[in-house]
């Protein structure tokens, strides 16, 4: 079986002969609650555009950020650890050496899917998280995948 190409192993770490695309269109639709990582108050950042978008196309997003008290009317948690709520998907907006950590935390938290931003790779985390069962999806944008996949597509 033909190897899957790099940005394509990227996009969503599975086996190989699994549609990543599809994968990662169902995990969207599939999910209600995003851990934002890094999710920021300042309107000018990437993390808070990304989470206002996820948020108004229906998601709950759980801002996660030891410098915030409160984000999109959210409370803030200090850290990952802290949240109580079942966690679908684990969106990180840090640098690449904090994922080994955040993927843990996600690990024992229960978390059905890590997510990393664009320019956020780490694959023995992401091999880590795949061994735990999580989905991953790394070096993306969670608001263009979903507009691509389900706004465009019309689901």
């Amino acid at each position: 079986m033909p190897a899957i190409p790099e940005p394509a192993r990227r996009l969503m770490l599975l086996p190989a002969g699994i549609n990543p695309m599809g994968n990662v269109a169902d995990l969207l639709r599939s999910s209600h609650t995003i851990a934002v990582v890094g999710l920021s108050s300042k309107r000018f950042r990437p993390s808070y555009g990304v989470a206002e978008y996820m948020r108004n196309a229906g998601y709950r997003i759980i801002p996660i950020n030891p410098l915030e008290q409160e984000v999109l009317g959210e409370k803030a948690y200090a850290e990952l650890a802290q949240v109580t709520e079942h966690i679908d998907i684990v969106d990180i907006f840090r640098r690449s050496e904090f994922v080994p950590e955040i993927v843990d935390t996600a690990i024992r938290l229960g978390a059905r899917a890590i997510w990393m931003q664009e320019g956020v790779i780490h694959e023995d985390a992401a091999a880590k998280a795949r061994a735990a069962g999580l989905e991953v999806v790394m070096d993306r944008c969670i608001l263009k995948e979903h507009r691509r996949m389900l706004v465009r597509a019309g689901s």
